[in-house]
């Protein structure tokens, strides 16, 4: 690899025009493909195969009207005064003109719903009235009744003894006979009456029954209002008939065209995030902040404003290759709006500090007066091939992310590592060209002057004060004190949640901000979560009889912990299944939220088998987030693995691999730690401009495994591979430790600085989503570089002494040999003016030019 490197890094100095103009056509070619395959990004995220997935397959097959995705449109008067008449038809006129627009299914009228929720309230109170009025006068026919009993009683008695006294005395029957005929009829008669009673009370009781029902069921749903109690904010509600994840975001962007093309006087309409969550905003001044700290490090590092400014061009470009040509496959495969995020990100970090490992490296080499060409040759070969052993491991990690089985974090997986192999290969190709294009002039003569100075005294000072081995008590103190400081930032961890962004993590400014907090503000935190939760009937149910389990139902509902109001919304033509409006206490992003989701499906069978699901913006978000925290353990022991077979091969030993992987580990935790002190707890939260508290991006601890193990490995090698180098030429094991160290040191804490720089700025983003990211990364490479990877592991290999290097020999002679610094290469090409290295220093001087 490390000779092939060479002739490709000597073939684009001497080809420069032709490799420049191939990158350019590579750019064109991605713009094109993304003018015409860019069809927008989704605000949404979502994963087959979850219960709340499941509970929407089962409503679009028989309630389909309640499987789609919808949003709420919030109307609030600008002075806080009830809406007036002509506002009430005006705001109704807007939502009725959206039933014509793209996937539009239906739209609630806020007045509408609740005049009939009124009158519904009457209907009911009115039938109770009526009820008891047929009541009375039931029982005062009753009473009649049993009045005409009690003497036609009286008048039987006295018939049967005058028949008797007749028939004692022989007298004739016939005029009794006829008496006794007509006395039948009037009971007959009576009897009639006494069953028309009968039945009028039977029919009393089943309405009351029925009265009492309906009382109950709007009882329970109470809490649930369309119109605030003052009459100031009213909730209109948009269905569509896809769901969220086959939703357009033409179709959302309609509505909220709609609405705001006809303005209400005095009236000011807001958006949901389920209608208005914005794609976040890629680059901010905070991003050009970055990179313009990234700038200055070059300038510091390199000494000239030429070679500052080639690691930003490569690395801009990549960028650009990279997001346009992800991009492109977004009108075929649904791509998350934070999807580009993660790729410019890392294009922009791992292609700056790529860049600059290569001309970092043909810079020392030209003041040892090497030939250009040359020197870019060797130049991409020893150091080109460390990079493209580095990107290859993040690449790997990243791609990894596929394995999880959730597409959209497979995705943001595969355009970070989409991101990270166009920076290595613009770094092994490009920056040559480019080197050679400017030629000698990479080394102004100041630089050159400073260059030299700087070499004599460090010579100067080798020579008063060689390397010598770290004391043994500064390991020790080192060791412990690294090690005691990265689990106290990690025991926030203990107490994390993770969970999707809502309303308010929005920007402050932003009308999903705005709305999230109306409704709360108006309607209680739990209309922002609102549950929809199914029920499956028995079968052979009537009407009466399916309203009693929307009783039962509804009461089992509410009776659970942290229920405002349950309603039941729909029953499906046979009957089978009803569906029910439920609204937490808290907002969908709650720790209660959860758990009440939890409750509902863990509930034992209603009745004859009556068993519940719980769908919902907010339990889908609970699900995927509950999915997503599921796979982490998997994804970080494949890492693990990975990383531990890797260093091995590398390295040719059981404790450096051991010592990298548990650094790497600690780190890991340490960042979750922070972020759960900062975003969930709100600690130093007004220095990042957080102003809503809440539970971790649910992916983000899976994509800061990814990341930062690949980026710990690249830091891990620049500083193990010098180590090694000295100790198989004769260093002792503690003294190679400090030559290595000292030979890598510069250009780790360099790339640090200019990674941590660049992640750094995208803390200041208008986005949660972006600024979690960024804050993770900035601190993840911040512990691991400066804390595990420059304190911690040289204390440890210290310690370990000799011992890190033990490896049986039956698998050393089995295991391949990596040159990952092209030492190899190195000597076959040496320099002229330029030692080939033979001792135990050289190759430590070789790590530093990197």
């Amino acid at each position: 690899m490390a000779e092939l490197l060479y002739r490709i890094g000597k073939g684009a100095a001497k080809r420069a025009w032709l490799v420049i103009g191939a990158w350019i056509v590579i750019l064109g070619v991605a713009l094109g493909g993304f003018l015409i395959g860019f069809k927008g990004l989704s605000s949404s995220f979502d994963i087959p195969g979850t219960a709340s997935g499941a509970v929407t397959d089962e409503l679009a097959k028989k309630l389909p009207d309640f499987s789609g995705a919808s949003g709420t449109v919030v109307f609030r008067t600008a002075n806080g005064e009830p809406f007036t008449q002509e506002q009430k038809d005006a705001i109704g006129d807007v939502i009725d003109g959206t039933d014509g627009l793209s996937d539009v299914s239906g739209a609630v009228n806020p007045f509408t719903t609740e005049q009939q929720r009124a009158d519904q309230a009457k209907q009911l109170s009115d039938g109770k009235a009526q009820l008891e009025a047929g009541r009375a006068q039931l029982d005062a026919g009753q009473a009649q009744l049993d009045a005409g009993t009690q003497q036609l009683a009286a008048a039987q008695q006295q018939l049967d003894a005058g028949r008797q006294q007749a028939t004692a005395a022989g007298l004739p029957t016939a005029q009794l006979d006829a008496q006794q005929a007509q006395l039948d009829a009037q009971k007959a008669q009576l009897a009639a009456q006494q069953k028309t009673v009968d039945d009028g009370r039977a029919q009393l009781d089943a309405n009351a029954e029925k009265l009492d029902r309906g009382e109950k069921l709007l009882s329970l749903s109470k809490g649930i209002r369309l119109v605030s109690e003052d009459g100031s904010t009213a909730l209109a509600s948009i269905s569509f008939d896809k769901t969220r994840l086959e939703l357009p975001e033409e179709s959302k962007q309609a509505v909220i065209d709609h609405v705001e093309e006809n303005p209400i006087d005095g009236v000011r309409a807001d958006f949901s995030t389920e209608l208005a969550q914005g794609v976040p905003q890629i680059l901010g001044v905070g991003e050009a902040v970055g990179v313009v700290i990234a700038a200055v490090v070059l300038l510091v590092m390199l000494g000239s404003v030429i070679a500052a400014v080639l690691p930003l061009v490569t690395a801009i470009l990549g960028v650009a290759i990279s997001a346009v040509a992800t991009l492109a496959f977004s009108g075929v495969v649904q791509m998350a709006s934070v999807t580009p995020v993660l790729g410019v990100m890392l294009g922009l970090a791992v292609g700056i500090d790529y860049a600059l490992f290569i001309i970092n490296r043909h810079r020392k080499q030209l003041l040892h007066g090497a030939d250009v060409r040359e020197s870019i040759g060797l130049a991409t070969g020893t150091a080109g091939n460390a990079v493209v052993f580095a990107g290859a491991t993040v690449v790997i990690a990243l791609a990894a992310l596929n394995v999880t089985g959730i597409p959209f974090l497979g995705l943001m997986g595969t355009a970070g590592a989409i991101a990270v192999a166009v920076s290595v290969l613009i770094a092994v190709t490009l920056t040559p060209a480019l080197l050679g294009l400017v030629g000698p002039r990479i080394l102004t003569r100041r630089a050159r002057a400073r260059a030299a100075k700087r070499e004599e005294a460090q010579q100067s000072r080798a020579a008063r004060k060689p390397v010598k081995p770290m004391s043994t008590w500064r390991a020790i103190v080192t060791s412990i004190a690294a090690i005691a400081a990265l689990v106290v930032i990690a025991l926030p961890t203990l107490s994390m949640r993770v969970g999707l962004p809502d309303g308010a993590s929005e920007p402050a400014d932003s009308t999903t901000y705005r709305a999230y907090h109306a409704i709360e503000d108006s309607f209680g935190a739990g209309s922002n979560g609102t549950l929809l939760v199914s029920a499956t009937l028995p079968a052979g149910l009537d009407d009466d009889q399916v309203q009693q389990r929307q009783v039962d139902i509804a009461s089992t509902v509410a009776d659970q912990a942290d229920v405002v109001a349950v309603a039941p919304i729909a029953v499906s033509d046979d009957n089978r299944l009803a569906a029910f409006q439920v609204i937490p206490k808290e907002g969908p992003s709650s720790a209660s939220t959860e758990d009440l989701v939890r409750d509902l499906r863990a509930l034992p069978q209603i009745d004859e088998g009556i068993t519940l699901g719980v769908a919902g913006q907010a339990a889908s978000n609970i699900d995927i987030s509950e999915k997503i925290v599921g796979i982490l353990p998997l994804y970080l022991a494949v890492v693990v693995g990975l990383s531990l077979i890797i260093m091995i091969v590398v390295f040719r030993s059981f404790v450096v691999p051991l010592i990298a992987t548990g650094g790497f580990v600690l780190s890991l935790f340490a960042t979750y730690g922070a972020l759960v002190a900062v975003f969930q707890w709100g600690w130093l939260g007004w220095l990042f401009g957080i102003h809503t508290t809440g539970p971790i991006l649910s992916f983000l601890p899976v994509i800061l495994v990814g990341i930062l193990f690949g980026l710990a490995m690249d830091y891990q090698l620049f500083l193990s591979t010098g180590m090694r180098e000295a100790y198989v030429h004769g260093s002792p094991a503690r003294l190679a430790v400090m030559q290595g160290f000292r030979a890598g040191r510069s250009v780790v804490i360099a790339a640090g600085i200019i990674m941590v720089s660049v992640f750094g700025g995208f803390i200041f983003s208008e986005s949660n989503i972006i600024r979690g990211f960024g804050f993770g990364l900035a601190l993840g490479v911040l512990l691991d570089a400066f804390v595990v990877r420059l304190l911690l592991m040289p204390a440890l290999m210290h310690l370990v002494g000799r011992g890190a290097w033990w490896l049986p020999r039956w698998l050393d002679r089995i295991l391949p040999n990596v040159d990952v610094e092209g030492a190899a290469l190195e000597r076959q090409h040496h320099l002229d003016g330029t030692p080939v290295e033979t001792a135990a220093p050289a190759p430590a001087s070789a790590s530093a030019s990197r």
